[in-house]
Formats: structure tokens, C-alpha cells, sequence
């Protein structure tokens, strides 16, 4: 009878404290995604009623430049959710103000979007038609933003992604002047793009965050609050104080949002995206997801294929006379380069281009300074392929490197059996090469707030670079390569006007892209790529014209070719000198200087 009481007390106890918890998950409110769905809408409703205003006044009328500001702020406020939705059309709607070629017809678009109409509105070069016709396509585009804001329900999962996007932007592209290169309302819109994501926040996840953790909520708006009061008090371009910024205003909000994220538990992260949403910054080294970056048929190397790769990296058996190895042009101490103008090929004549690092490649959708590859697997499958290079075919297997008896069962516990072609050798390269990845350098430690050891110089110089320089409006931050934030789809080339030597004085004649379509607004366009290690890699550019970082910069502080006289009709780089003082240049190169990562070439030793 006993017995049967204290099982009945127990039960009953339990009972209760099921209930008590029942109740307690049941007074944790649920987000109001509507709520902030509709917010989106409204304010593209907003951004398209002042296109409106903007068409109607006028591109000379006396408040065009108004109506244009408050367009931009209302498209600022919306466009976590809208382009999230359409990457392609949000993309477009504020990207560069360039042609845009489209490989599938081979039809040259002429450029839109509010980049094109700042163009127009802030230099008054463009005519009234002209004008008429570039508002009249952005506006378009916000309509189809806006019917895909209407027709998808946000979710927990649209939002997460969609303000860790917006989130990138700001410190990528927003803080740098890549939307407003003209006008640079980018430091005033990046305050609004905080301000959207405190309201949005209040209507969906706040609730249950203060349920859960009233402190992280209180941190959280705090921060945001902090950041918001910084701008209004540092709103100059020039002056901005973007180091500052991002590390002592912008991280401390993305830290909140990845514990907000794990605090609310209502999304898992996927892995189909560019990032690691458990990184607590954007510029930790594993900020990135490597596999959204590599081909699925080689994904997740296992550490004895990484380590077979490296081998075969090493081995000049590889190519067909012998003589050549992937560490033949990618040499560790140089940061995976070479240290030469041009290389030599397997005659001992020089190769048509300077070699590039490997460092951080593997964060690329082109490859070589061409792009003539898509993926790091056809990068290497080319050099096999080359004539000048390994000279071998794919498709076969040559028996040359199995006479070191290791490689035998490397091969067996790696993939399981000697191999039938070169393939899979090209597949454990690959794996090793993406290994070689260094996001921990002097300028990470210290933006992350690990160190205290960047000097004046070393700050002024990366607010430079990211300001009036314009240099991360190509090289994005933090990879600081033509990989454009905040989707990783492509990456971007450039028309930029390279000189044939030092002197300045005749353009380079080598075609670039312009191999593919033979358009002319791809005459000399090259890759962009990572300055990341630009210490160890000189000489520079595709053709290893400069020896110097002085050099590179004094051609970009002229303008570029085009600056220099050279006739570039389709140059992408501003053909306006930069008015860089030799104290600034120098504080870039000191910057520039602090993205040495010691930490790649711990895979070679």
C-alpha cells in the first residue's frame, strides 16, 4: 500500500512538472512573421512611390537628389527580404553601373539600377529620355521584388539568411561605397539598414528571445543602438572610421545575432550557402562554408586523399617530360606564387601569364586570370591538358609515379584502388589545394578584437582601402577578391587598363576574357584577384608588370589606363585620379602588409 502511494506521489509529481513546463514553453510567444512581411512591402511600396517623385521631377528638377535619397533608404530597408528572394533582380536593381553581357543570347544590356540613376541624378551627363528610361526599368525591377515579397511568406529560414546577408553587406559593400560611388550615402544607409533589422527583430524573434535570455535581447538592441549613434556621429566618407566600426560596433551585434539564432531555436542552418552561421564574425577563419564552394564530386576530402594531394603536388612525374610539378609555379614560401613576372614551361620558354597564389582560391566561381575555368577541378584538369604545362592526358593513368611504391597504397586507403586516370590524381590535388586557406592574419586578429597590436598607420590604411581608395569596391572584404558578397555566385573581372611594362606608357595587348565572346567590352577584362599574401607574390598583375606595391599603386592612383591616356572605352575602373598622398599610399601598403597569413602554409609542412 505503501509502495503504491509513493509510485502515485511520484507519478503525480512528474505530472505536475510536465504541465508546469508545458505551460512555460506555451508563454513563449511565437514570431510574428506577417508582422514584418509586411513591413518589407510597405517600404518597396515606399522606394517605388519615390522613383515616382523621382521621374517626375526630373533629372535636373531642384529635389531629384531628395527623391533619390529617400528611394534608396525605403529599397535599403527592404532589400534583406526582397533580394534574398530574387538574388538575380536584387543584384541588378543596386549593383554597378556597367553593361551587363548575357552569355545565353549574347544581347549587351545597357546598365540601370540606382547606381546608374546616381550617375545620372549627381553628374547631370545623361538626357532627359535617357534618365526617363533607367527609372523606368529600376522601377520594374522593384515591382517583380515586390510580387516576390508578396507572394512568399517570410519564415524563420528566409530571415536568418536574409539579415545575415544583410548584415555581410554592410560591412562589405555598404561601409566601402560599392552602392553609392557616387554620392556615398552608403555610411548613412548602412544606419538604416540597422534600424530596419531593430524593427524587423521587434516584430518576429524579440519576444522569444527576452523569454529566454532578457540580457542577450538588452545586448543585442543596445548594440545596434551603439552602432546607429556612432554613424550620426561620424557621417563623412572620407573620414569615416571603418576599423573602428567593424570591430568594436559590427561585431558585437553579429556575435548577438549568432547566439540570438541559437537562443530562439526555431532554424537549423543549412549547408547550402556561402556561410558558416556559427561563425561569430565575418572575418573568423571559418566564416565561409568551403563546401558551398567546392564541386559536389569532391566534397569533404577525407584527411588521406588531402594528404595523397599534397604528395602528388610535390611530384614532377606528374607532367610528361618530368620536369614539372604543381610546386614548380606554386611555391609555399611565396604564398603559393612564384616570385616571377612568368614562369617557364616545360621548354624552358615563358608562359603567357604571372602565376597566382593558391591561397584562399578555393573561394572562387572563375578560375585563372582569364576565367576560362569554372571550378578548381577544370583548373587543374587544364594544366594537365596543357602543352606548355603537364602536357598529359585526363583520361589516363601513367604507371611514371607508381615507381615510388608508396603511392600504391595511398591510393588503396585514399579512394580504394590504384586509379584508372588521372582524374582522381586531379581529385586529390584539388582537395589538398582547398586546404590552403588563411582568414587568421595580423588584420583578422585585430579586427576580430583578439589583438591590440595594429598600428595608426596599419588603421588609417584599411580605412582607406575600404574609403576613398575605392580598392573594396573590387577586392570585397574580408576575402578581398572579385567574389561578390553577399551570394558567391560569380566573380567579378575587370577592364582596368594594365600597362605592356613599368613604364606606363603602352597598353598590354593581351586579350583577357575576350577569348570567350569576342565582345569588346571584354578587351583586356581580367579576373579580379585576392590581395590576401600580397606581400609574398610580387611581381603584379596578369602579366607581372609592377615589382612594387609602389607601382601598383601609382597606376591606380592615376587611373589606370585609362587615366593614363590609353583608349579604354570599356574600362570598369574609374578612369579619375584617386589624390592619394604619398602618406596615404603608404598607409595601404602597410594595411596591405597585414593580410600575410602564416597560417596556409602549415598545410606544407
Amino acid at each position: 500500500m505503501t509502495s503504491t502511494i509513493k509510485l502515485l506521489s511520484i507519478l503525480t509529481l512528474i505530472t505536475i512538472l510536465h504541465s508546469c513546463n508545458k505551460a512555460k514553453d506555451e508563454t513563449v510567444p511565437l514570431p510574428n512573421w506577417s508582422a514584418a512581411q509586411n513591413y518589407y512591402l510597405e517600404q518597396i511600396n515606399t522606394s517605388i512611390a519615390y522613383l515616382d517623385s523621382l521621374k517626375a521631377e526630373g533629372i535636373h528638377g531642384q529635389k531629384s537628389k531628395h527623391y533619390f535619397t529617400l528611394a534608396r533608404a525605403a529599397f535599403k530597408k527592404t532589400e534583406p527580404y526582397a533580394s534574398y528572394l530574387n538574388p538575380e533582380v536584387g543584384h541588378r536593381a543596386n549593383g554597378p553601373a556597367l553593361p551587363v553581357y548575357k552569355e545565353d543570347n549574347g544581347k549587351i544590356l545597357n546598365p540601370v539600377g540606382f547606381q546608374k540613376i546616381e550617375e545620372s541624378v549627381y553628374d547631370k551627363a545623361t538626357s532627359t529620355d535617357e534618365f526617363n528610361a533607367e527609372v523606368y526599368v529600376t522601377t520594374g525591377m522593384l515591382h517583380v521584388l515586390k510580387k516576390g515579397i508578396a507572394k512568399r511568406e517570410l519564415n524563420a529560414q528566409r530571415f536568418f539568411i536574409a539579415t545575415h546577408q544583410q548584415l555581410f553587406r554592410i560591412v562589405s559593400l555598404g561601409i566601402s561605397g560599392f552602392d553609392t560611388p557616387v554620392s556615398h550615402l552608403g555610411i548613412n544607409e548602412s544606419k538604416i539598414s540597422l534600424e530596419a533589422l531593430h524593427t524587423v527583430y521587434k516584430y518576429t524573434i524579440q519576444p522569444i528571445v527576452k523569454a529566454k535570455d532578457a540580457n542577450l535581447d538588452s545586448q543585442f538592441q543596445d548594440h545596434i543602438t551603439k552602432a546607429i549613434t556612432y554613424i550620426e556621429n561620424n557621417t563623412d566618407f572620407n573620414t569615416f572610421d571603418r576599423f573602428t566600426f567593424t570591430r568594436d560596433f559590427m561585431n558585437p551585434i553579429t556575435r548577438n545575432w549568432v547566439e540570438i539564432r541559437k537562443t530562439s531555436n526555431i532554424w537549423e542552418p543549412i549547408t547550402t550557402t556561402p556561410f558558416n552561421f556559427d561563425a561569430p564574425t565575418f572575418f573568423e577563419d571559418n566564416t565561409f562554408n568551403l563546401n558551398y564552394f567546392t564541386p559536389t564530386t569532391n566534397r569533404n576530402p577525407t584527411e588521406k586523399q588531402i594528404a595523397l594531394g599534397k604528395k602528388l603536388f610535390l611530384d614532377p612525374k606528374l607532367s610528361a617530360n618530368g620536369n614539372m610539378a604543381c610546386v614548380t609555379c606554386h611555391i609555399p614560401s611565396k604564398g603559393y606564387a612564384d616570385g616571377m613576372a612568368l614562369n617557364l614551361d616545360n621548354q624552358g620558354k615563358p608562359l603567357q601569364r604571372n602565376t597566382p597564389t593558391l591561397i584562399n582560391s578555393t573561394f572562387q566561381k572563375s578560375f585563372f586570370w582569364d576565367g576560362r575555368a569554372n571550378s578548381l577541378l577544370d583548373q587543374i584538369s587544364m594544366v594537365f591538358k596543357n602543352n606548355k604545362e603537364f602536357n598529359t592526358n585526363v583520361h589516363e593513368f601513367s604507371d611514371a609515379i607508381l615507381k615510388d611504391s608508396t603511392y600504391n597504397k595511398l591510393f588503396e586507403d585514399a579512394y580504394g584502388s590504384i586509379p584508372k586516370s588521372n582524374k582522381t590524381v586531379i581529385k586529390a590535388i584539388s582537395s589538398y589545394i582547398s586546404t590552403l586557406n588563411g582568414l587568421n592574419s595580423k588584420f583578422d586578429q585585430n579586427i576580430r578584437g583578439e589583438k591590440n597590436t595594429y598600428t595608426e598607420e596599419e588603421k588609417q590604411g584599411y580605412n582607406l582601402f575600404m574609403g576613398k581608395a575605392l580598392c573594396a569596391t573590387c577586392h570585397f572584404m574580408p576575402l578581398t577578391n572579385g567574389t561578390v558578397p553577399p551570394f558567391f555566385t560569380e566573380t567579378e573581372r575587370e577592364v582596368i587598363g594594365v600597362p605592356e611594362t613599368n613604364k606606363n606608357q603602352k597598353l598590354d595587348d593581351d586579350l583577357g576574357f575576350y577569348w570567350r565572346f569576342k565582345e569588346d567590352i571584354h578587351l583586356g577584362m581580367f579576373k579580379t584577384p585576392t590581395i590576401r599574401n600580397i606581400a609574398l607574390t610580387a611581381p603584379y598583375m596578369h602579366n607581372g608588370v609592377f615589382n612594387t606595391l609602389e607601382e601598383v599603386m601609382e597606376f591606380y592612383n592615376q587611373g589606370g589606363g585609362g587615366g593614363l591616356g590609353f583608349d579604354l572605352a570599356h574600362q570598369t575602373l574609374p578612369f579619375d585620379h584617386l589624390n592619394l598622398s604619398e602618406k596615404e599610399v603608404k598607409s595601404i601598403i602597410a594595411f596591405m602588409k597585414t593580410l600575410t597569413d602564416n597560417s596556409a602554409n602549415n598545410a606544407y609542412e
